[in-house]
C-alpha cells in the first residue's frame, strides 16, 4: 500500500473514531427531553441563528413543545419555554435549578467568582452576605431612595446642560477591577472594624473575622469580583431599561402625555417624586413595568444548570446540565398579555384602570438566583424615570411613526438601536 493511502486511511479512521465518540457522548445523557438532531462536535449550531437566539428558540419550540435539549457543541441544554415550565423549574423545584451555567464573555471578567458567576458553598455565602450588606446600607429602605434621587437629580441636571451631540463612553471593566483593587488599599489603610463606610470595608471586614477559616470564600478575590459583578449588574441593566424606555416614549408621544399628566397631578412640579407616590400613579407604574416586559433585557435568561441529577416531568437531567429558563417565552405569553409584541401600558392596568399586577412579571428572573438588586432596580427605574418627565418632554428629532424601537439582539440581552432626543424643559 502506498505511503498516501495508508495516511488516508488512518485519518479516516481517526476523524471516524473523533465522530463516534463525540455522537456516545451527546447520545448518552439519560433521559433529556426530545430536541432537534445534533450533528458530531457542533450540536445544533446549523439550527441557531447567533444574531438572534430568541428567534431560532421560539421557532424550535413550536415544533419540540416548553421542554427540549440543544446541544451547544457537544455539551446539552435544556430549554423552558412559557410560564408553566419556568415557574415549575425555578420556584417548584428551585434549589435543584439553582446552579449558574457558563457565561462566556461574563466568566473571562468575573472567573468564576463573585455572586453572580459562583457555585455551591461559595455562591450560598457571598450571596448571604452580599444581601445582608446591601439591606444593611438600604437597599430597600427610605435612605437608599434618597440617594437615588440625588443620582436622578444630578441626571436632570446633566441633562439640561447637555447641548448637541456627544459620545457614548464604553466603560472598561479591566480598569475597574483596578480600581477596586486600588480603592481596597486605601480602605485597608483607614479600616474601623466596627463602622463599615462602604461594601468594600463590609468585605474587608468579612475576610479578616474569616481568616481562620480554611473553607471561607472571603478573599481578595472574590470581594473584586463580587464588585465588579453588583457594579454590572447594578448599572448596566438598569441604565439600558431607561434608554429603551426612553425610545418607547418617544415613538409614543401620547403614552408620554399621559404620564406627564399623572405627574403634575400627584406630584405637581416643586418637589421631587417619592416612592410613596406609586401608589397614586396607576399609569406610570404601568409604564414602567410595561417597559420591562416589551424590553425583556436578557431574553433567554443568565443560564441555570441542575446542581444535581433532577427529574424533571418525565424527563431525567444529569448534574451540571446548562439550563436556559427563557424569560421571554413568559413577558410574551399571550393569554397574560394580549398582543404582547404591542407597547401597551394596558397590559398592567385592570377595567377599572387601577395597577394590575402579574405572575409573569419577571424580568429579574424568578427562584433562587433572582437579582439580588431587584428591589433597588425597580426603585431606581420609577423614581429615574419619573423624575425625568416631570422635569422634561421628550423631543424626536424625526417622525415619531418611524421610529424603530425593535431591539439589536445579542447572545445575553437586547438592547435599543442608537437614537437622538431633544429634552425640553417644562
Amino acid at each position: 500500500m502506498e505511503p498516501l493511502g495508508a495516511t488516508t486511511i488512518l485519518l479516516v479512521i481517526c476523524i471516524s473514531c473523533l465522530l463516534l465518540s463525540a455522537w456516545r457522548k451527546m447520545s448518552g445523557n439519560g433521559k433529556l427531553p426530545p430536541g432537534p438532531v445534533p450533528l458530531p462536535l457542533i450540536g445544533n449550531a446549523l439550527q441557531l441563528n447567533t444574531k438572534n437566539l430568541p428567534q431560532s428558540i421560539e421557532k424550535l419550540s413550536a415544533t419540540f413543545g416548553p421542554v427540549f435539549t440543544i446541544y451547544l457543541g457537544t455539551k446539552p441544554a435544556v430549554v423552558l419555554y412559557g410560564y408553566k415550565a419556568v415557574k415549575e423549574a425555578l420556584i417548584d423545584q428551585g434549589d435543584a435549578f439553582s446552579g449558574r451555567g457558563p457565561i462566556p464573555i461574563f466568566d473571562q471578567i468575573i472567573e468564576g467568582k463573585g455572586i453572580g458567576s459562583s457555585n455551591g458553598e461559595a455562591w450560598k455565602q457571598l450571596r448571604r452576605f452580599g444581601l445582608t450588606t446591601l439591606r444593611n446600607f438600604g437597599m430597600g429602605k427610605k435612605n437608599i431612595e434618597e440617594r437615588i434621587l440625588e443620582e436622578a437629580h444630578f441626571l436632570v441636571g446633566r441633562f439640561r446642560n447637555t447641548h448637541g451631540p456627544h459620545k457614548k463612553i464604553l466603560k472598561n471593566f479591566r480598569a475597574f477591577a483596578s480600581f477596586v483593587l486600588e480603592r481596597t488599599k486605601i480602605n485597608r489603610e483607614s479600616l474601623d472594624l466596627s463602622c463599615p463606610r462602604d461594601f468594600i470595608d463590609a468585605f474587608l471586614i468579612k475576610i479578616e473575622e474569616e481568616k481562620q477559616n480554611s473553607q471561607s470564600e472571603f478573599n481578595n478575590a472574590n470581594m473584586v469580583k463580587t464588585t465588579l459583578g453588583l457594579f454590572i449588574a447594578g448599572t448596566g441593566t438598569t441604565s439600558v431599561t431607561l434608554k429603551y424606555g426612553l425610545l418607547l416614549l418617544l415613538r409614543h408621544p401620547e403614552i408620554e402625555a399621559k404620564v406627564h399628566e399623572e405627574i403634575d397631578r400627584v406630584i405637581g412640579r416643586n418637589r421631587r417624586p417619592c416612592m410613596a407616590d406609586r401608589s397614586q400613579m396607576p399609569y406610570t407604574d404601568a409604564v414602567v413595568h410595561e417597559i420591562q416586559r416589551f424590553v425583556s433585557l436578557v431574553p433567554l435568561n443568565v443560564p441555570r444548570a441542575v446542581i444535581r441529577d433532577t427529574q424533571f416531568r418525565q424527563f431525567i437531567i444529569p448534574k451540571g446540565t446548562i439550563i436556559f429558563p427563557v424569560l421571554k417565552s413568559v413577558l410574551y405569553d399571550s393569554t397574560e398579555f394580549p398582543n404582547p409584541e404591542q407597547f401597551d401600558p394596558g397590559h398592567f392596568l385592570d377595567e377599572n384602570r387601577a395597577f394590575r399586577k402579574s405572575d409573569y412579571f419577571m424580568p429579574f428572573s424568578t427562584g433562587k438566583r433572582i437579582c439580588a438588586g431587584e428591589g433597588m432596580a425597580r426603585m431606581e427605574i420609577f423614581l429615574f424615570l419619573t423624575m425625568i418627565l416631570q422635569n422634561f418632554t421628550l423631543k424626536p428629532l424625526i417622525d415619531p411613526k418611524e421610529i424603530d424601537i425593535s431591539p439589536i439582539t445579542t447572545a445575553m440581552s437586547n438592547q435599543p438601536r442608537p437614537f437622538q432626543l431633544c429634552v425640553v424643559p417644562r
